[in-house]
């Protein structure tokens, strides 16, 4: 019996052995897939607490943990695919200055384009990209968001605190993480949305530039407009004029956000570079510093028509809230706004505050204040296309004239049977007079024809 139990032991032993040298194996060969020289690599640099002190006394780790590289997905990339400058006959003999982390961080972006060729052309044309070129030293970089030496596949659900996006946008990823898209990232992974998903995850443009921001929307929601229509009347023209978070983050504060806009080729004017028209022409428009009104307005839109050529310059208006993170709270669609009068009533909260908005070189929003009135201004009316709300921007002039044209509309037909009903026993006696008058001709007529002299026929 005891020999029984004994040798069930050692089987159990031996399928755990067995299974340690299949694991084993399955490391080893994942270890021998990397090059010699990238193995050469690892071998020095997989120790804790390299570090290297750098011209600007900060310290640049040079730690690579082999483990953590081998499961990455650059794991089939050498070392020297992307550190090219490096002899490996002087590398670690001969010493390298390097001003700061960010200096060295924008010289290795360079070899990212070798196999992201695609992905750094998008980074290179968002406003990241501006920034940097700007001389910003906070705007992200490709090494920012992708740790090189541990970048995983992006189908793998990590933790939202994890995302690269927080760490410049920490507030508004706080204000992410509580609304109803951060909490279903976290009970449903990757099938809710993350910042990537919104905002594109290289070539991320303003989100006050253009109807990106809603087409994202709406690329998830897609039975959206369909849902609104059985409720909201003009559903097309609320959501052109309209953003989702005004609604659908009750508690927020909204503003109308009036948007430069070229008529021609109907697209958001961006200031050029190295040419600050917006700042110059807004202060010098509005010398109180009390808001623009709408003789400012209306003069404002007359330069900037003139500097676009044939182009004439018009105003978008589009109801918003008022910050970035508002923008990111948002609840649940049954706490949304539904009630028409929130914004259909005289004094309307959302209509308190107005701005004047147009494009930096970079995409980033350049802002004015404007006096409210503006939207009630009959000067406004060509400016302001398209965001006449009736019972908030009301203009009475424009109420007098269409009530003035309403009567004029029904005044004709009811002048028109009055008459018609006044004049109807004159128009019967004149009738009656008419055809006695013809009935007295054709009698006329049949006695000169009998009176006539019979012709003598020879």
């Amino acid at each position: 019996m005891r020999w029984m139990v004994f040798g069930k032991r050692c089987l159990r032993l031996a399928v755990v052995a067995l299974g340690f040298t299949l694991a084993s194996a399955s490391v080893l060969s994942e270890t021998l897939e990397l090059s010699d020289e990238t193995q050469a690599c690892l071998d020095c640099h997989d120790k804790e607490s390299q570090q290297k002190k750098l011209g600007n006394g900060e310290l640049l780790s040079l730690t690579v943990s082999a483990k953590a590289f081998t499961a990455s997905m650059h794991k089939e990339t050498d070392c020297e695919d992307c550190h090219s400058d490096i002899d490996a006959k002087t590398h670690g003999k001969v010493a390298v200055d390097i001003t700061s982390r960010r200096d060295y961080a924008l010289g290795m972006q360079e070899s990212c384009l070798t196999c992201h060729k695609k992905k750094v052309t998008e980074y290179g044309d968002s406003v990241h990209a501006a920034m940097v070129r700007e001389g910003s030293q906070k705007a992200p970089l490709c090494s920012d968001c992708h740790q090189p030496h541990t970048v995983l596949s992006t189908k793998i659900a990590s933790p939202i605190e994890a995302t690269p996006c927080a760490k410049c946008h920490e507030n508004i990823f706080k204000a992410y993480a509580r609304d109803v898209h951060g909490i279903a990232r976290v009970a449903k992974g990757n099938s809710a949305p993350l910042c990537a998903d919104c905002h594109q995850a290289h070539n991320v443009k303003a989100a006050s530039m253009g109807t990106g921001i809603k087409d994202s929307c709406l690329s998830c929601h897609k039975d959206a407009v369909k849902q609104h229509q059985d409720w909201l009347p003009n559903t097309e023209r609320h959501f052109s004029a309209i953003s989702c978070p005004a609604c659908h983050v009750p508690d927020a504060k909204r503003r109308v956000n009036l948007r430069l806009y070229d008529s021609a080729s109907k697209v958001q004017i961006s200031e050029k570079s190295g040419v600050p028209q917006f700042d110059k022409r807004t202060e010098a428009a509005d010398v109180n510093n009390e808001g623009l009104n709408e003789r400012a307005l209306w003069s404002l839109l007359k330069e900037f028509s003139q500097s676009e050529g044939d182009s004439k310059t018009v105003l978008q208006g589009r109801l918003e809230v008022s910050s970035g993170v508002e923008a990111h709270q948002l609840s649940e669609k049954s706490k949304a706004i539904k009630e028409c009068d929130a914004c259909h009533k005289k004094g309307a909260e959302p209509f308190q505050s107005v701005t004047l908005t147009m494009a930096g070189p970079d995409g980033r929003p350049l802002r004015h204040g404007v006096q409210q009135d503006v939207l009630n201004s009959l000067m406004s009316v060509d400016s302001v296309r398209g965001f006449y709300v009736i019972g908030s921007t009301r203009i009475k002039l424009l109420d007098i004239l269409l009530v003035l044209v309403v009567l004029g509309a029904m005044s004709v037909p009811i002048a028109h049977m009055t008459i018609k009903r006044l004049f109807k026993n004159m128009r019967e006696k004149l009738e009656a007079e008419r055809v006695a008058a013809q009935a007295d001709a054709r009698r006329q007529a049949a006695t000169n024809e009998n009176d006539a002299p019979e012709s003598n026929t020879k």
